[in-house]
């Protein structure tokens, strides 16, 4: 289904509306609201964190994901404010970038998935290699899940993948003018 421009009025009473980290707490919110949203036209989710849990963002992302297919008379639009870090970005990239927006002034940042973890290595040996596999299993399942995420949000922009790889690594922050520019989002409001 084709939509027109999102009026920015709209903007005024948003649906969805979420703060703070990324966490099971704020997906119950998420579902509940969700649950409570109007059947059909603009469902407008606003957003504004310093991050969390990347896994959390999926799920809450595959929610906008499904009931999108499954309600083509709704629309869900992204509304970022302040800040929009790390698993926040995550979310965003569910959302189709005709879908996406920004308050004035609002930072996006980006950053591969981090990992603190402890290996101990104790016991036979096929047991010490098993378990160093394990481990290389979950950081390569990791880094796909990861680029997944970083493709989803540049899809139908100017920044590249390559470009992506490259900043990431120290956190990359794009303000909501510089991320209209590269296509990331539909506009600052």
């Amino acid at each position: 289904m084709s939509f027109a421009p999102v009026d920015v009025t709209l903007f005024r009473a948003p649906a969805i509306l979420l703060s703070g980290p990324v966490d099971y707490a704020m997906y119950n919110n998420f579902r509940f609201q969700l649950g409570n949203a109007p059947a059909e036209g603009t469902i407008v989710v606003e957003l504004s964190t310093l991050g969390g849990d990347p896994e959390v963002a999926r799920m809450m992302g595959e929610d906008v994901r499904y009931h999108s297919d499954m309600a083509p008379n709704r629309r869900f639009v992204f509304l970022g404010k302040a800040a929009i870090y790390s698993a926040g970005t995550t979310f965003m990239s569910f959302f189709l970038p005709e879908n996406r927006f920004l308050t004035r002034g609002t930072r996006l940042m980006i950053h591969e998935r981090k990992l603190a973890k402890t290996l101990n290595i104790n016991g036979p040996l096929t047991t010490c290699v098993a378990t160093v596999k394990a481990l290389l299993h979950e950081i390569e399942a990791s880094i796909i899940i990861q680029n997944e995420g970083f493709e989803n949000l540049i899809r139908g922009s100017q920044v590249t993948m390559e470009e992506v790889l490259k900043k990431t690594p120290n956190d990359w922050y794009i303000e909501a003018s510089e991320a209209q520019r590269l296509g990331l989002i539909a506009a600052v409001v």
